[in-house]
């Protein structure tokens, strides 16, 4: 029998949040925002300024598949944050805090256009109207960020960024066709069924086995087997992203470790090379697994981290001034 992870409400421990995020450079603060779909739950990590510094640009962030914007993802959001940029996160429907079936996306569109309203209210704020703003989609968020991409006004985001996108599924990974053919002719009644062959997706994830350990630990993960709806939607949306590569004009970065297991690396290869964008940019990294933050070991996640950084940088040097807020 496995032993029972020990359970807190962060990954670092008791501190409290406040001292944590101040250790961090960061300043946090959570609220719900109602969408006609569900009432979400959302963060903002802000960088604690000097009186010289104002905020580069923001960066709306949208996490994985049966993860949350807290626990271990919102490392990516405190990095972000020191770096100078005002970071917004959400739990989507169905995950964490927000609202919804847990581990349930039946439909992605839906899913997607919640958290979109939330981010663009803060877009077109006075605050950061005049900014640089950025979408970041990790895994399954990599997917939605990119629906979220398309469903937006024209001229609303100065580019993206993704990590391991979920754009093609890799072959063992696929879902059967004969069982949701099957599941189908119930008339949508299994569609909320958890019924779908687990494919132990974290542990393909991870590199780092201590690091898995404190993921695994997440008290808001959904750790059921996947539900009916959701992988036919995976099915269909990683479809209708691949027949619309050309639709992506904005500049972006896209990064896949070449050992993922969930995600397939063709995907950002396919991106790269079918976008239209004039600025683009793919970056492979030898033997990385799936979760390229959370997951590597501190080395590998560090030069993800760097390279990330020196894209959103240039990018905001080339499309935007650095604006004081």
């Amino acid at each position: 029998m496995a032993a029972t992870l020990p359970t807190t409400a962060n990954f670092w421990g008791d501190l409290p949040e406040d001292e944590y995020y101040a250790s961090q450079g960061v300043k946090n603060s959570k609220s719900y925002f109602e969408t006609p779909n569900g009432k979400i739950f959302t963060q903002s990590f802000l960088p604690i300024k000097n009186s010289d510094t104002g905020i580069k640009g923001s960066v709306f962030m949208t996490h994985g598949y049966a993860s949350d914007s807290g626990w271990m993802f919102q490392k990516i959001c405190i990095n972000y944050a020191t770096w100078g940029y005002a970071v917004f996160a959400a739990d989507l429907l169905g995950h964490g805090r927000s609202e919804g079936l847990h581990g349930y996306l039946g439909d992605v569109d839906k899913v997607a256009a919640s958290s979109l309203s939330f981010f663009v209210s803060v877009r077109k704020s006075e605050e950061y109207k005049d900014l640089p703003a950025f979408l970041f989609g990790e895994s399954m968020g990599g997917m939605i960020s990119m629906v979220m991409y398309f469903q937006s006004e024209a001229e609303m985001w100065t580019g993206f960024i993704l990590s391991a996108p979920l754009i093609v599924i890799p072959q063992p990974m696929i879902p059967s066709k004969v069982h949701l053919f099957a599941y189908g002719l119930l008339f949508g009644l299994a569609d909320t069924w958890a019924a779908m062959p687990d494919n132990k997706m974290v542990g393909k994830a991870v590199r780092d086995l201590d690091k898995l350990k404190i993921i695994a630990g997440n008290p808001r993960r959904y750790s059921g087997r996947p539900r009916i709806g959701t992988m036919r939607e995976v099915v269909r949306v990683t479809n209708y992203i691949q027949n619309n590569f050309d639709k992506v004009t904005v500049p972006f970065l896209t990064c896949h470790g070449t050992s993922d297991g969930v995600t397939c690396p063709t995907g950002s290869e396919m991106l790269y090379e079918k976008a239209s964008s004039a600025d683009k940019t793919l970056k492979l990294y030898e033997g990385m697994y799936h979760s390229l933050i959370q997951g590597e070991p501190d080395e590998s996640a560090n030069l993800v981290l760097a390279d990330m950084r020196a894209w959103i940088d240039e990018r905001v040097q080339r499309y935007g001034p650095k604006c004081d807020t």
